[in-house]
């Protein structure tokens, strides 16, 4: 061999190509963790922005939890807390054996399921509606005029379905002028429930809207162009397009609104419970404030709170795991393996 073909080969290139990566596991491929005082230094200026939120959570949030041993003593707020006898579970006891209890109950169950089946549609629908409109003036005074009744509250919203509605409502002198019969649609027991899921759609549905529009906007106009130029319809896109863009929006909000499924409202019920009667009105936000409060019965009010509360966290958890069962996100989804 010449020496200028040993030169050559020493002075060759050594082959550079990748070779077997380090597994995953590997001691060498391992990050080193950051000290905790690094981060600390590091993240300062973002700890320091959410410290405000975080004080109001812990403040009206976290700390108003501990009142819950309320339910389990015998309060007596004129009496020093420590000094107030624990009854354990006697409270929840005469909680379930109160008839009023059970008819709240059943009361705050049924305008659930009323607000579930005649309202919840309502938003999505008037958010496809307004998104529908070319013109975007005219979207933007669609959303002002569907906004404003959130912003009024419910002495107002009831005040003018009782000065239209009412007994001496606009209606009733307009069939008392006609000759014909008069109907008193406020204070009619058989009706109510009907006309709290009106109330509820005219200052709440435009509302609604808002998150619905934002998840229409995220969907591609290019989906809907192509669809076009297939031949597909008006009702076709809807249903192949616009519902499955915003499916998780709307089942995200549906969790939502099954987790708050026992809160039907307070000042909505308490303004006509007395012009429709307790049996027709009694929901269990009414049932802590006059059992409660009113009455003196702390521990019962704060135990049926409490039931509310668990009742609430079950009803999330369960209609998460159904979401996740259909291959959605829900609220949140646990990644650990």
């Amino acid at each position: 061999m010449s020496r200028t073909s040993i030169v050559a080969e020493t002075k060759a290139p050594k082959d550079r190509s990748p070779g077997p990566r380090p597994r995953s596991g590997d001691r060498r491929t391992k990050h080193r963790k950051v000290p905790f005082v690094t981060r600390l230094r590091r993240d300062y200026p973002l700890l320091i922005m959410i410290l405000p939120a975080v004080i109001v959570m812990i403040t009206f949030v976290y700390l108003p939890l501990l009142g819950n041993v309320i339910a389990f003593m015998d309060y007596v707020p004129f009496v020093p807390f420590l000094e107030n006898e624990f009854t354990g579970l006697q409270n929840f006891e005469r909680l379930f054996g109160d008839e009023n209890f059970w008819l709240a109950l059943g009361n705050t169950l049924m305008f659930t399921a009323l607000n579930l089946v005649f309202y919840f549609p309502v938003p999505i629908a008037l958010a496809i509606f307004v998104h529908s409109m070319l013109h975007p003036w005219i979207r933007s005074f669609l959303q002002s005029v569907l906004y404003l009744p959130h912003f009024l509250s419910w002495v107002i919203v009831v005040g003018f379905f009782q000065q239209t509605l009412g007994s001496a409502g606009i209606l009733n002198q307009f069939l008392a002028q006609s000759g014909m019969d008069t109907v008193n649609l406020m204070q009619n027991p058989e009706l109510f429930k009907f006309m709290i899921v009106a109330q509820t759609v005219w200052k709440d549905a435009g509302w609604g809207t808002i998150i619905f529009l934002a998840a229409l906007s995220a969907i591609d106009d290019s989906l809907y162009e192509s669809a076009a130029m297939d031949g597909a319809g008006v009702w076709r896109r809807l249903w192949h397009i616009t519902l499955p863009g915003i499916r998780p929006i709307i089942i995200l909000m549906l969790i939502l609104r099954l987790g708050d499924a026992l809160s039907v409202g307070f000042e909505q019920f308490l303004l006509q419970r007395d012009s429709v009667g307790p049996r027709a009105a009694e929901v269990l936000d009414t049932y802590v404030y006059f059992n409660g409060v009113v009455a003196g019965n702390w521990s019962i009010g704060v135990a049926a709170g409490l039931f509310k509360g668990v009742i609430g966290l079950v009803l999330i958890l369960v209609a998460n795991k159904v979401a996740h069962l259909l291959g959605e996100d829900g609220i949140y989804r646990n990644t650990a393996k």
